[in-house]
């Protein structure tokens, strides 16, 4: 009985010898369809760890383009750089590097000016202070607010827009006016539902007028930029914060990316010139960029992927384990099937390749879903959490390729093992 088969002929697509790829593909569907129970188990461990592997990769892009996009533009600024005592961003510090800053001199209102004046026009800066200190209002419980004291060219560097009334300008600077502009969420704590604008905040014992409520600025991983109070720099609020009269951070701005650098370097050497530093003297100041966040985040953003995806890997390798004992016995269920295809002219490879087939479709329709659930619960770790979720499309992509290599690596013992049987033994299999 050959069915129309002879030596001499190559295989048709149609013939019991060989599986065609679509046919292998239903053969598994119709495995899952008649098998709902053990097609579960099957892809549970698929599912669960393409799922994580997808949250995770969604949280990182997501952090990733927020830190981008709005953390460092909202922390730093746009085209910006800082001068500091010590730098902002330091994961890796010792102990001693920590002892040689607390060495390191003071910026002082010298220092300012130089950096101002060797800049010059295409620059604009900003002396700051800062720190969190609570505010009081007759009849409303105090609270901290983000007390910042700094120039009028900080709501220009920063792109803060004006809800409601004014920014200070220069002359407030020069006269040391106490006025301040507060942020949206200092405005409806202070007085839900009023007009905030020529009432009085009481900052470190000092009674400042609101004049102006800055649009509001959103949060940065939880923290609100919203609840900001900015006094004038010649304000008594900046010796509230730093009582030495030092300067904690002078905030440059470039007019374009292109001059940035250079900025970078003439602020150095007026700093290096001024504190008499020798060529061979490493800089006792600080000068630090975006990139300084970005490089942070990159730092901490393969941290998380290497963690994040421990349990992925995990529920990955649960899953192909599963796999393969699921096609292990599927070989022992069909050894006659085997054994009949093998007698009409099945070569090993032929046998091979179904088996691989139907457990690379299992996985992927494991990661699939997994992929979905994934999506799902991005969404919802970004809703209840501060932590932003991107669902990048490649990973997607990715998932169902890792899927497929699972169920191909998981089946290749199980379809080596079918691939050997023995067509007659397996004939008289019953």
């Amino acid at each position: 009985m050959r069915h129309g088969w002879t030596p001499s002929k190559p295989f048709a697509t149609n013939s019991p010898s060989r599986v065609p790829f679509f046919e292998a593909v239903r053969l598994a569907l119709q495995t899952i369809r008649v098998q709902k129970l053990k097609s579960f188990f099957t892809l549970v461990g698929v599912m669960i760890g393409v799922m994580f592997l997808i949250a995770v990769v969604s949280i990182v892009e997501g952090m990733s383009d927020y830190v981008e996009n709005d953390f460092a533009a909202k922390i730093i600024g746009v085209n910006t750089f800082d001068v500091r005592r010590w730098p902002n961003f330091t994961p890796n510090e010792s102990d001693d590097d920590w002892r040689e800053y607390l060495r390191r001199p003071r910026l002082y209102q010298p220092e300012a000016d130089l950096v101002a004046e060797a800049l010059g026009s295409q620059f604009r800066a900003a002396r700051v202070n800062e720190n969190f200190i609570p505010a009081f209002t007759p009849g409303v419980r105090p609270r901290a607010v983000q007390a910042i004291a700094t120039d009028a060219s900080y709501f220009e560097i920063k792109r803060f827009g004006i809800a409601a009334g004014r920014a200070f300008g220069a002359q407030d600077v020069a006269s040391g006016a106490k006025v301040v502009v507060i942020g949206d969420e200092v405005a409806s704590y202070y007085w839900p539902g009023l007009d905030p604008l020529g009432r009085e905040l009481r900052i470190a014992g000092q009674i400042y007028s609101v004049i102006g409520v800055i649009e509001p600025q959103g949060s940065v991983f939880g923290f609100s930029m919203d609840r900001m109070a900015i006094a004038p720099f010649t304000s008594p609020l900046s010796r509230s914060i730093r009582p030495r009269g030092d300067i904690g951070r002078i905030t440059v701005q470039a007019t374009t990316r292109e001059i940035l650098e250079d900025g970078i370097e003439e602020a150095r050497e007026v700093l290096r010139g001024f504190r008499k530093l020798g060529p061979g003297d490493a800089d006792n100041f600080a000068l630090e960029t975006s990139d300084a966040a970005l490089g942070f985040f990159d730092e901490l953003k393969g941290k998380l992927i290497l963690f994040g995806t421990a349990l992925p890997a995990i529920g990955l390798i649960v899953g192909a384990l599963v796999i393969m004992n699921i096609m292990l016995v599927a070989v022992s269920e069909r050894t006659r099937e085997i054994g009949v295809r093998k007698a009409l002219g099945a070569k090993r490879r032929d046998i091979i390749s179904q088996f691989l087939i139907e457990a690379a479709t299992l996985s992927v329709i494991g990661a699939a879903i997994g992929a979905g659930l994934g999506v799902g619960l991005a969404q919802v770790i970004a809703l209840l959490t501060p932590l932003p979720a991107s669902v990048a499309p490649w990973s997607l992509v990715f998932a169902l390729v890792v899927g497929a290599g699972v169920g191909i690596v998981a089946g290749i013992y199980p379809a080596s093992r079918a691939s050997r049987l023995d067509p007659i033994a397996a004939l008289r299999q019953e």
